[in-house]
């Protein structure tokens, strides 16, 4: 037994044990402190969402909601159109995660508002709308929504010194210029990634590809830079400052600590299949809902694709 312990607590052990005391101090700290008057207007969010009862989910799997709001200057971060749309989960035992890209023109039912594009359930509802329709579409109901701006996406990987990310296809699109491969994305060129998709062969599934590969190289630089010193605090304490949430301190602290402890090669980039067409004379996609509930259960419980996507 004693031998037991003392391979518990070897120096790796002690290393994320300490790293793990003080990200929990440092969300307390971030947990009791009052914004003061002065404090700039938030650039992300991260909402927690009433759980719809009977959701068929494993308690170590975490659903998070990530939605880019195309909010120009002086519009609204949470009323304008999602540009994109990720539904991600991650298992904060096995640390695997999936991300399963939605397109934004995807035609699909709204809560309340008919059939549209699900971008549109932004606008008509905000973050809470476009998760029921979410939910709706793939059988999954998100635990979390978070949500940035085109600002918000070069702060963050501007904040992390750049994201590497693969580039599947050579795109010419924004000002900006990818040749296939692994690259390392600046703030500015990560915002043009994320938006190009002229040039692709598929469009806008290709462009939820391009995001999805976007989001493992951010997970995979947040693994990388973990063990840096300072590299977590800075990390919290500019997401303190530039975040509105309904979260309290202990389960940011979860939270953070399943995101922070997801192994980049356990991700796996999925986006919805399905056609392109027009409903009346506007041009949308048609998402092929069977194959996406399919895939929804299989990755439901463990955050693992085992039949493909």
């Amino acid at each position: 037994m004693f031998a037991r312990m003392l391979s518990w607590w070897s120096p790796v052990s002690l290393a994320r044990t300490r790293r793990l005391l003080t990200l929990g101090l440092l969300l307390l700290m971030l947990g009791v402190t009052v914004p003061d008057a002065g404090r700039a207007p938030a650039t992300f969010a991260l909402i927690k969402l009433d759980r719809v009862h009977g959701v068929d989910a494993s308690d170590d799997v975490i659903w998070f909601l990530a939605l880019g709001s195309d909010a120009r200057p002086g519009e609204s971060v949470m009323r304008s159109r999602s540009d994109a749309i990720l539904l991600v989960g991650v298992d904060a035992t096995t640390h695997r995660a999936v991300t399963i890209g939605i397109p934004r023109d995807s035609y699909v039912g709204i809560p309340g508002y008919g059939s549209d594009k699900i971008n549109a359930a932004m606008v008509f509802g905000g973050p809470e709308l476009t998760s029921r329709a979410v939910a709706e579409l793939t059988g999954i109901q998100p635990d979390y929504v978070f949500v940035t701006s085109f600002p918000g996406l070069i702060q963050m990987v501007t904040g992390v010194h750049g994201v590497r990310a693969k580039v599947t296809y050579r795109t010419d699109d924004l000002n900006q210029s990818f040749r296939p491969g692994m690259h390392t994305f600046t703030g500015v060129e990560a915002l043009a990634f994320a938006r190009t998709r002229y040039g692709l062969p598929r469009g806008d599934f290709d462009r939820s590809m391009n995001q999805g590969q976007l989001l493992k190289g951010g997970l995979a630089t947040i693994a990388d830079r973990l063990g840096r010193p300072g590299f977590m605090e800075r990390a919290l304490q500019v997401f303190g400052r530039h975040t509105d949430t309904n979260i309290g301190p202990v389960e940011l602290y979860r939270l953070a600590r399943a995101v922070a402890e997801v192994n980049p090669a356990l991700v796996r980039v999925c986006v919805a299949t399905g056609s392109i067409g027009y409903a009346g004379s506007a041009s949308v996609v048609f998402p092929d809902v069977s194959a996406l509930r399919s895939l929804a259960q299989d990755v439901r419980n463990d955050a693992k694709v085992d039949r493909g996507c």
